[in-house]
């Protein structure tokens, strides 16, 4: 099966183009093709490695032209009207592997330029005008070529002399166009030292010419393909040309571009199945209806492949339609890309071990339902057809007893209800990709399977207890709805997982724990969300061997907004964040290292006198409940009690006392060293003072902030205002005090003014009446008689 895997891989690409010789990673590529050059560009990069100036209108090439890319390597030139390039023209670059100057102008196949290039590999120079294919001495020197082109769009003549100088050369491949050949010379092909071999057909000649070509083309490499096959007008000179073969060297062959009727068809094919040849490709066949059975030896073909084969051969009677693709002996068949919609069982006795039915129109309702003669068949291939009922896909295979891999992807296949599959024992790798499957998808799956591939489906959960895929080593389940990831304890022998491209968010790295035997994971392209779940997953390229497919740039954080973007390696949340009994004990500790940091800071910022204060103001407060606020107001025996510094007497005495006691209506204020009582505590004589004093003005200022005394003032002020419900602190910013001479115990000053409105003492005279008026005004009150006598 692997020469048969290798030989339909190869077909597909017989020839490699010029462009794709290097992969474009790591290269830089330049790509000017169909830019209406009339020149070669001058500002090309000179670190240019890929260069495609094809499908222009450029006529020569200089000796300058390339002169700068010292470290080009692949070069495309084609479809251009290039007649002439110059000796020179490639000696500064040495490194060049890559040239196809093929479909141009070019009349000299001398080629003087290929003297400064041995290290060419690729050489194409195919469909010029060249009057002659008499490769000149400078192919001699390319002693690393590995395919060449030639061919002429004019008349040509091919004898043995021409080939000579690439005759000591081993190549991989050679393709010459001879489609306009007049003359052959037997034996010229033979020399050529090659393991492919692409000819042209010539369009017209003798059978004579024809039969030189084939005899030589079939014996001279192991591969031979065979293009421009048109009986449209005459096809007897191709007929007796392949009649003509004896003994042949090839043991693959490949038939492109055939334009003939079936008996001209069965009239080629017919010799050439009685060949050697192993392997048979016909590729782009357009053929009338089937007409009579197919009448061939009884030889058994390794590989048949039929692709994109003219729809109307499959408008002919059935019967002649099953004789020719099912009583072949053949071990591969593969018809592709062809119309079919119909198929029939073979017959007993078949050898059909591959079969691929590729890019058709075959429906699930009749294709091999009840077949119990493909005993043998290993692998059917099914893509991109019209398969709709899964449950009929399994019965299909339950007689194929030695079926191994089934490729239903790209069709439309539905299953609506849970049910019982019959499947084959001996299936073992399943593709259903790209269908219309949901989640009941693993209610109706082979026990032995080992590979499962069902990406691009409708699945959004893997369902729990899936317990009869114990075998399973490889899952595919990418692009799909999926919203968690699966449990491996269904897939105990899981080695691959690819769940790129799903729904689901927050995927745990726990699910690998199940999985001992993952070794390779894809979940990229998801919408992770980065919270605490993710955080394990994040960590997983650290935390285990398995092979991570697109790490780091394809797993990014969609969620929360402000990470969108983020790598998740780059992304990170502490364990105190996600571990609420951490984040509790945290909490915790810190309240309990606040309490006792608190406690201490009171103990040393005085919370004994704090406590003695409180004591003292609620004896206040008792005797103040006894009298209502009108008693407390008419008992008021001064206007105000002034607090002040000793530093700041001077301003009471020369501005303070003599704008309040020297009016026509006169204050009366009350001072500590005018009213206190001689032999009575300091505490009791401000807490008298207070009580007897409708207002209390504090004079504010940096020696205020230093007084012990004045801070005892102001606390049992601030006391009195609380317990009266009253208005009656004055605050004068005497000087500006800064914040941070304010010391901690002055909490309530800083809070006051915060809260109250100061008056500020200006230093401009024109402003200090205005200042005198509003503290008159902020005093107002009239004493009554009864208490000035009592005070007199």
């Amino acid at each position: 099966m692997s020469n048969t895997t290798s030989f339909i891989a190869w077909i597909s690409i017989f020839k490699v183009g010029c462009s794709l010789c290097f992969p474009a990673e790591n290269n830089i590529v330049i790509n000017n093709s169909s830019s209406s050059l009339i020149v070669v560009p001058s500002n090309l990069r000179k670190q240019t490695k890929i260069l495609d100036l094809s499908q222009n209108n450029i006529r020569k090439i200089h000796i300058q032209d390339f002169a700068s890319l010292e470290w080009l390597r692949s070069l495309n030139l084609s479809i251009n009207r290039i007649s002439n390039v110059a000796n020179a023209s490639f000696r500064f670059n040495r490194k060049l592997e890559c040239l196809d100057l093929s479909r141009n102008e070019l009349s000299n196949i001398e080629c003087h330029f290929l003297n400064n290039i041995t290290s060419l590999k690729y050489f194409d120079i195919s469909s010029n005008r060249f009057l002659s294919l008499t490769l000149g001495k400078a192919f001699g020197f390319l002693k690393n070529l590995e395919y060449l082109g030639l061919g002429s769009r004019e008349a040509i003549k091919l004898q043995k002399n021409d080939l000579k100088e690439i005759s000591r050369n081993q190549l991989q491949e050679v393709s010459i166009g001879l489609k306009y050949l007049s003359e052959y010379e037997l034996g010229t092909l033979l020399v050529l030292r090659t393991t492919k071999l692409h000819i042209v057909l010539p369009s017209a000649g003798t059978s004579a010419l024809l039969n030189k070509v084939l005899h030589d083309a079939f014996t001279s490499s192991d591969t031979l393909k065979l293009s421009n096959i048109d009986c449209s007008q005459t096809c007897d000179n191709y007929i007796n040309g392949f009649k003509a073969l004896g003994n042949v060297r090839i043991s693959t062959l490949l038939l492109e571009d055939l334009t003939l009727s079936w008996l001209q068809f069965t009239s080629i094919l017919v010799p050439i199945w009685d060949t050697r040849i192993k392997n048979l490709s016909i590729m782009n066949l357009t053929l009338n209806c089937i007409r009579s059975a197919f009448q061939h030896s009884d030889r058994v073909l390794e590989t048949l492949i039929f692709r994109r084969i003219g729809s109307s051969v499959f408008y002919s009677k059935l019967s002649l339609y099953y004789d020719f693709f099912f009583k072949l002996k053949v071990v591969n068949l593969t018809i592709s890309n062809s119309g079919m919609n119909i198929i029939a069982c073979p017959e007993q006795g078949n050898y059909f071990k591959f079969i691929d039915l590729t890019d058709n129109s075959i429906t699930s309702d009749f294709f091999f339902q009840d077949c119990k003669t493909l005993n043998l068949l290993e692998t059917l291939i099914l893509q991109q057809n019209e398969l709709h009922q899964f449950y009929k896909l399994s019965t299909m295979t339950r007689y194929m007893k030695s079926l191994k891999h089934l490729d239903a992807s790209q069709n439309k296949l539905t299953l609506d209800e849970k049910t019982n599959c019959l499947w084959t024992n001996s299936l073992k790798k399943l593709n259903l990709s790209s269908n219309r499957l949901t989640d009941l998808i693993f209610t109706c799956l082979p026990s032995n399977l080992e590979v499962l591939d069902v990406e691009k489906n409708n699945i959004y959960i893997v369902p729990q207890g899936v317990n009869n895929l114990e075998m399973l080593r490889e899952l595919y389940l990418g692009s799909n709805k999926l919203v968690r990831l699966p449990e491996c304890s269904n897939f105990r022998n899981l080695e691959i997982l690819y769940v790129e491209g799903n729904s689901y968010q927050e995927p745990s790295s726990h699910f690998l724990q199940n999985c001992s035997r993952l070794t390779k994971l894809n979940a990229a392209s998801n919408p992770f969300a980065c919270t605490c779940h993710l955080r394990d997953f994040s960590r997983i390229k650290e935390n285990t061997q398995v092979e991570l497919v697109g790490w780091p740039e394809s797993y990014q954080c969609i969620y929360p907004v402000n990470l969108r973007g983020t790598l998740l390696k780059d992304f990170y949340l502490s364990e105190v964040m996600c571990n609420p009994v951490l984040l509790l004990l945290i909490i915790l500790s810190s309240i309990t290292v606040l309490a006792v940091v608190m406690g201490l800071t009171c103990h040393f910022l005085d919370l004994p006198w704090y406590l003695r204060m409180i004591y003292q103001w609620t004896q206040v407060k008792r005797r103040v409940m006894k009298t209502d606020l009108q008693q407390l107001h008419e008992n008021c025996v001064y206007h105000a009690f002034v607090s002040y510094s000793e530093q700041d007497s001077g301003w009471v005495k020369e501005q303070l006392l003599p704008n309040l006691e020297e009016r026509e209506n006169p204050f009366r204020i009350c001072l500590h060293e005018r009213h206190f009582i001689p032999g009575k505590g300091i505490i009791q004589n401000i807490i008298s003072c207070i009580e007897k004093s409708y207002k209390s003005i504090f004079i504010l200022s940096p020696n205020f902030v230093q007084s012990e005394w004045c801070h005892y003032e102001l606390y049992f002020a601030q006391h009195r205002v609380l317990s009266e419900q009253s208005n009656n602190l004055i605050l004068i910013v005497l000087e500006p005090i800064p914040q941070y001479m304010i010391p901690s115990k002055y909490y309530k000053l800083k809070s006051l003014m915060a809260k109250k409105t100061y008056l500020e003492w200006p230093v401009d005279k024109s402003k200090q009446r205005l200042f005198w008026a509003n503290l008159q005004a902020a005093i107002g009150i009239k004493i009554t008689a009864e208490t000035e006598e009592t005070l007199l």
